[in-house]
């Protein structure tokens, strides 16, 4: 009994999320790329602050090291 249970919540579950997925508005080719673009500059630009950041932190540590 429990199997035939879990089989129709499941059965439901899979309804529910197709019904669901059909109200997405899902964006266009020119909203993919611009958003994919703007997420790759983002990245970039957070890498060199982080390496940065990093160079200067050891740079701070190799000098108070040293003493």
């Amino acid at each position: 009994m429990k199997i035939v249970q879990l089989f129709k919540k499941l059965i439901d579950f899979v309804k529910e999320s197709r019904a669901e997925l059909k109200r997405v508005t899902w964006p266009n080719r020119k909203q993919l790329i611009s958003s994919t673009v703007v997420v790759i500059l983002m990245i970039a630009l957070i890498a060199v602050f982080l390496g940065v950041v990093d160079l200067v932190f050891s740079r701070i540590v190799t000098i108070i090291l040293q003493q």
